[in-house]
C-alpha cells in the first residue's frame, strides 16, 4: 500500500493543482498537541493527513476563530450544510477571494491588462446568481454530456494505452491518464481546440496559485500575468461564438442572449473563467484519488473488477472519504449563531466538508471506506444549496468511464509498494501530487 506523507511542493505542471507555487503557511508557535492553544493539531495549509485533526475539532471546538487565517472553522456536517443552505445569512461573495492579498505590483499587471472577471457562479449571489445560473444549465444539459461520453473514452483509452506501453510496466495514473482528460473534456464543450491543454493548464495552475495560495508579493507576478492572458482568452472565446457560432456550450449561451436571455458577454466571459478552471481541476483530482483510494483498499477494488454496476457508489464514497476540495468559504452578513456559537456580521467561514463527510454523528465508521456505503451520496463534496455544483454528474461520469476502462484494460493494476503519495500545500484542494502504479506480474 502506497504511504501518504508530505514533501516539498511538486513543480509547475507536475500536478493538477499547482502546490508548488502555493508558498508557505505560517506555523509559528503551531504543533500536532490535542490543546486548544494549538488548534487541536489542526494545520490549514496541510493536507497530508488532515482528518484525526478535524476529528479533534469536532469533538472539542467544531465552530471556532482560527487567527492564522482570520477565519470561523465550521467542521461538523449539519452545521457546514446549514451555512450552505442559508445563503441569505451566509453569503457566497468571498468564495473566489484571494487567501493572501494581491500585491501591489500584481495588481498593476491585473489592471493594466484589462483583468475584470467574475466568478461565473459560485461568488455570486441572487438575484444575479439564479438568473445566470438558470441560464448556464439551459446549456450544461445532459445532452451535451451524452455527446461528449465518446470523446471521454477514446481518450481515456488512448491515455490508458500509452500508459500501459512502458516497458518497465510502471506510471503515474495522474499524469498519465487523470491530469489531461478533464482538460480535454472542458476545452471540447466550451468550443476550444484540444492543443491549448498545457497553455490551459498553465493558467488554471496559476489561478490556483492567486485565489487558494500562500504567495509573496514577488511568488505573485507571474501568475497575475498568466490571468491576463486567461481572462483575454475568455473574452475572445466569447467573440468568436458571435462571429462564428459553433456547436460549444458558449455558442449555446450567445445563441441564449440573442434570442433573449438576460446574460452579458462579461457574464458569458466569466463563466468560461470558471468552468476551464473548475471543470477540470477538480476532476483531475476526482479520477486521481479514485484510483489512488480504490487501490489502497484492494479488497474495493477487485469489487468493481468484479461488478462494474458497484463503480457510481465508489465514485461517491470517494467523494465522500477523500474529497478533491476539502474547504469552502462563507462570509456572514449578519450578527449570526453557527452550532450555538455567536459568529459577528462581516465574518469570514471556512466550511471545512472534509471534516463534515466523516462526521459519526451521519455517517457510521466514518474513517472506513466502504462503496457499498447506503449513504455516500450524502457526502458535501459538491456543496449544498443554491451553489450546488453545477457540473457534478460531467466530473462523475468521466471518473466512471475511466475506471470502466482501466478495469477493462488493466485490472491487475496495483500502487507501486512503498511509493510516497504526498499532497502539496493549500487551503481547500487535496490533490495527490502523483499516483504510481505498476501492472507487473
Amino acid at each position: 500500500m502506497a504511504i501518504e506523507t508530505s514533501t516539498a511542493p511538486a513543480a509547475t505542471g507536475g500536478c493538477p493543482v499547482d502546490h508548488g507555487q502555493f508558498g508557505t503557511a505560517d506555523r509559528s508557535g503551531a504543533d500536532t498537541h490535542d490543546g486548544a492553544e494549538n488548534h487541536y493539531g489542526y494545520q490549514p495549509f496541510d493536507m497530508t493527513d488532515p482528518f484525526p485533526s478535524y476529528e479533534r475539532l469536532r469533538r472539542n471546538a467544531p465552530v471556532h476563530f482560527d487567527e492564522r487565517i482570520g477565519y470561523w472553522v465550521v467542521t461538523r456536517y449539519a452545521d457546514v450544510k446549514a451555512v450552505f443552505d442559508d445563503w441569505e445569512t451566509f453569503s457566497s461573495e468571498n468564495a473566489q477571494a484571494p487567501i493572501r492579498p494581491r500585491s501591489a505590483g500584481a495588481t498593476e499587471i491585473m489592471t493594466e491588462g484589462g483583468f475584470t472577471a467574475y466568478s461565473g457562479l459560485s461568488a455570486r449571489v441572487p438575484p444575479e446568481h439564479t438568473r445566470i445560473r438558470a441560464i448556464a444549465q439551459r446549456a450544461f444539459t445532459p445532452r451535451r454530456f451524452k455527446l461528449l461520453e465518446p470523446t471521454i473514452r477514446e481518450n481515456t483509452r488512448l491515455a490508458l494505452d500509452a500508459m500501459l506501453a512502458s516497458s518497465d510496466a510502471t506510471g503515474d495514473f495522474l499524469t498519465d491518464v487523470a491530469y489531461d482528460i478533464p482538460t480535454i473534456t472542458i476545452l471540447t464543450l466550451l468550443g476550444v481546440h484540444p492543443s491549448m491543454v498545457p497553455t490551459y493548464k498553465r493558467w488554471s495552475d496559476s489561478r490556483a496559485a492567486m485565489t487558494w495560495g500562500d504567495l509573496s508579493d514577488d511568488e505573485q507576478l507571474p501568475h497575475a500575468r498568466n490571468l491576463v492572458e486567461y481572462w483575454q482568452e475568455c473574452i475572445q472565446l466569447v467573440v468568436q461564438a458571435h462571429r462564428d457560432g459553433g456547436d460549444s456550450l458558449v455558442a449555446d449561451l450567445v445563441r441564449a442572449q440573442e434570442g433573449g436571455a438576460e446574460i452579458s458577454d462579461h457574464e458569458i466571459a466569466s463563466l468560461c473563467y470558471s468552468l476551464l478552471f473548475a471543470g477540470h481541476e477538480t476532476t483531475t483530482t476526482l479520477i486521481a484519488n479514485s484510483a489512488r483510494v480504490l487501490l489502497s483498499h484492494r479488497d474495493q477494488w477487485d469489487r468493481i473488477v468484479a461488478d462494474q454496476a458497484l463503480i457510481p457508489g465508489a465514485i461517491d464514497e470517494v467523494l465522500r472519504y477523500s474529497g478533491s476540495i476539502l474547504a469552502w468559504r462563507r462570509r456572514a452578513l449578519a450578527d449570526a449563531e453557527i452550532g450555538g456559537v455567536a459568529v459577528p456580521k462581516g465574518a469570514d467561514i471556512l466550511l471545512v466538508m472534509g471534516s463534515a463527510n466523516r462526521d459519526e454523528a451521519v455517517f457510521e465508521n466514518p474513517d472506513e471506506f466502504d462503496i457499498t456505503r447506503p449513504d455516500a451520496r450524502s457526502h458535501l463534496s459538491f456543496g449544498f444549496g443554491i451553489h450546488y455544483c453545477l457540473g457534478n454528474q460531467l466530473a462523475k461520469l468521466q471518473a466512471k468511464i475511466v475506471l470502466e476502462e482501466t478495469i477493462a484494460r488493466a485490472p491487475q493494476l496495483r500502487l507501486v509498494e512503498g511509493a510516497e503519495i504526498t499532497f502539496g500545500e493549500n487551503l481547500s484542494f487535496r490533490a495527490p501530487t502523483s499516483v504510481p502504479v505498476t501492472w507487473k506480474a
